[in-house]
């Protein structure tokens, strides 16, 4: 039988110093892993997440990466285009919220 598609959607607000990462982590990887899409928003202490390597690695693997240009800005984190990541603002944290299957904010 074949399973529909679903779309995940994780916010990231706490750095990378918490377990809420590697949760996160794991739950992309699940949905990932399943052929589901993976929707990542980081915000706030969030964007230090950008410095892991697993993080940098979910765009290659089909996840869609978002992070608060606002939350870069204020931790004077330099925002670099090449990182296969978009830069933006709490709309595209709304659209995440209201077009996923499911949500998770780890805060």
């Amino acid at each position: 039988m074949d399973r529909a598609k679903k779309k995940l959607g994780v916010l990231l607000s706490t750095g990378p110093d918490t377990t809420n990462l590697q949760t996160a982590l794991g739950l992309g990887d699940a949905a990932l892993g399943r052929g589901d899409d993976l929707y990542l928003y980081l915000i706030d202490d969030g964007v230090r997440a950008l410095d892991d390597p697993r993080v940098r690695a979910l765009p290659g693997r089909g996840a869609k990466v978002f992070v608060c240009a606002y939350g870069c800005q204020k931790r004077r984190i330099p925002l670099d285009d090449g990182a296969g990541v978009t830069y933006c603002g709490l709309v595209v944290l709304t659209d995440i919220v209201n077009g996923t299957d499911r949500f998770v904010a780890l805060n």
